[in-house]
C-alpha cells in the first residue's frame, strides 16, 4: 500500500483530474479512463484509491465542501462584529468561486442529480446543515450581543445561504452581468441592514 503522504497526494492528483474530465464532459459520460487518463495514472493505481466513479463522486462532494466549512468555521471563531465576520464569510464564499468557477457544471449537475437521487439529495443536505450550524451560532452570537434583533438564527442562516446560491445561479445564467462579488456583498448587507437593532 502506498505511503499515507503519497496516498493524500495521489487522491488530490485523481480528484483534481476529475474535476477537469467532469467538468469538459459531465458526470455521466466521463469515465474511470478518462480520469486515469488525465491524471497520469493507469487505471489499476486509479482503482487503488477509488473503487469507482461514485466514489470519486463523493469524495470531491466531501473535499469541496470541507475547505469550505473550514473557512466558514475559522472566521465564525475569530475576533471581531459578527457584522465583520458575515461581510468575510461573504468575501470567502466569492474568492471559493473565483477558484473553483472551472467546477461549476459540476455542482449544477450535482443539483440536477439529487432532484432524481434520494442518496444524492441526502449527502448535499447533510453537507449544508453542515456548513448553516457555525452560521446560525454567528447569527445567536450578534442576538445576543445585542448586535441583531432577536430573530430565528436558523432562519437566517438558511436565508444567507440561499442569498448567495441564487446569486450563483444568477451568475451562471449571465455571468458577464452579474458581478457576483459585488451583488453578493450589497445583498448581505441588506440582510444585515434587517438584523440591526435600530
Amino acid at each position: 500500500m502506498p505511503s499515507d503522504d503519497l496516498s493524500e497526494e495521489r487522491q488530490k492528483q485523481i480528484l483534481e483530474a476529475a474535476v477537469s474530465q467532469f467538468a469538459k464532459h459531465g458526470l455521466h459520460a466521463t469515465r474511470m479512463e478518462d480520469i486515469a487518463r488525465e491524471s497520469g495514472l493507469s487505471k489499476g493505481a486509479l482503482y487503488l484509491y477509488y473503487q469507482s466513479k461514485d466514489a470519486i463522486i463523493s469524495a470531491l462532494l466531501r473535499t469541496l465542501f470541507a475547505w469550505e466549512l473550514r473557512g466558514t468555521r475559522a472566521i465564525a471563531r475569530s475576533e471581531g462584529s459578527v457584522t465583520g465576520r458575515l461581510l468575510a464569510l461573504t468575501r470567502m464564499f466569492a474568492d471559493e468561486l473565483d477558484r473553483l468557477s472551472v467546477a461549476m457544471p459540476i455542482f449544477l449537475e450535482f443539483y440536477a442529480i439529487a432532484f432524481r437521487q434520494p442518496a444524492v439529495r441526502e449527502h448535499l443536505g447533510k453537507m449544508y446543515d453542515e456548513y448553516r450550524g457555525p452560521l446560525a451560532s454567528l447569527i445567536q452570537e450578534g442576538i445576543a450581543s445585542g448586535e441583531f434583533r432577536a430573530v430565528d438564527p436558523d432562519e437566517v442562516a438558511l436565508t444567507w445561504i440561499a442569498l448567495l446560491e441564487g446569486l450563483t445561479l444568477l451568475w451562471v445564467v449571465n455571468p458577464r452581468g452579474i458581478a457576483w462579488r459585488e451583488r453578493a456583498e450589497a445583498a448581505v448587507h441588506l440582510l444585515l441592514d434587517g438584523l440591526r437593532v435600530r
